[in-house]
């Protein structure tokens, strides 16, 4: 009789069905529950939330005072013809050698002799490297704390108009501040700076720019200068206004020699206020985009940059909590 009405059950009536899946969630549940016991993981936020607990490592910074400051004035004068004015701001007396039509290869040879070989703190140890491969060589020095413009020329008598087409084989300048006090040398840990510039020529008339700095260490490590991308709030220009002609032409320029920098890198705000909450002051790096935009609070619950979307590596601060 029993057997007769399952068979009908399970013939006429969808209850069967419903009753085998019904004892077959229980068994399941019954499962998990023995397994996990009451903590089953649950999961909670989707994938566009932006909060995450997996933290971002911070990179071990050590903080080095520099005593060299050079920048370049009066940037759309500039020329191998009319010369270039750079500005220099030291903490102690230096010494400005300038190396006109350096050689590219011998002088990332020199780098290398610094972090291999021996340390360049001197002019001759820079030219020793570099197997006095340049065209022409000036020297100035610089008094401690003066804020002074050398205006640096090739002379008549070098007979150079140009360092030859793209891809070319020399820099067209070479700008190196080594410390003059020989006992200053042994107070500091950067010994020299190295600062890559070009300046335009009748070949190639992209405006003239710094393209390379390197910091080099007593050590014997040598560190590439990378620019953080920042807002600033004084006279920023807008992101709507077109560029102008010679803009554009230098970054077809820059483009052809892999020097351009990433549309991304460009800075959005027009504040040094962290762009998330705009309420605290910005304090945080991010790599590699290097875009500087977060503070304390919110670098915490960013796993890529709000400013570009890059996932980021490593991050670190502009100064501590305590200052």
């Amino acid at each position: 009789m029993a057997a007769a009405f399952l068979v009908a059950l399970y013939e006429y009536s969808p209850l069967f069905y419903i009753s085998v899946v019904f004892l077959c969630f229980l068994v399941t549940s019954g499962m998990v529950l023995g397994w996990f016991g009451w903590d089953v993981p649950v999961i909670l936020r989707n994938s566009e939330e932006t909060e995450s607990n997996v933290k971002v490592s911070q990179k071990q910074m050590r903080q080095v005072k520099n005593p060299f400051s050079l920048e370049i004035k009066n940037l759309s004068v500039a020329s191998t013809a009319s010369g270039i004015t750079l500005s220099l701001d030291c903490l102690e007396d230096c010494l400005l050698t300038c190396y006109w039509g350096c050689n590219v290869q011998k002088l990332h040879e020199a780098l290398q002799k610094h972090a291999y070989c021996f340390r360049i703190k001197t002019p001759q140890a820079f030219e020793d490297a570099l197997y006095n491969e340049y065209h022409y060589r000036e020297q100035y020095f610089i008094k401690k704390m003066d804020k002074e413009e050398k205006h640096c020329q090739l002379p008549a008598e070098a007979q150079v108009a140009d360092f030859g087409p793209v891809p070319r084989s020399r820099y067209p300048l070479v700008a190196l501040l080594t410390l003059a006090d020989e006992d200053n040398r042994e107070i500091y840990d950067i010994v020299s700076l190295v600062s890559v510039i070009h300046v335009p020529d009748e070949s190639y008339r992209l405006s003239c720019r710094m393209l390379y700095q390197y910091l080099l260490l007593a050590q014997g490590q040598f560190h590439d200068l990378k620019q953080l991308f920042m807002s600033a709030n004084s006279n920023a220009v807008p992101l709507s206004s077109p560029p102008s002609e010679l803009e554009a032409e230098d970054r077809v320029l820059l483009e052809k020699v892999g020097l351009a920098e990433d549309e991304s890198e460009t800075p959005e705000e027009n504040s040094k206020d962290c762009i998330v909450c705009q309420n605290r002051a910005v304090n945080w790096v991010l790599l590699p985009c290097r875009h500087t935009c977060l503070c304390n609070e919110c670098v915490r619950h960013f796993q890529q940059c709000p400013m570009c979307r890059q996932f980021v590596r490593e991050s670190f601060p502009l100064s501590s909590q305590e200052e």
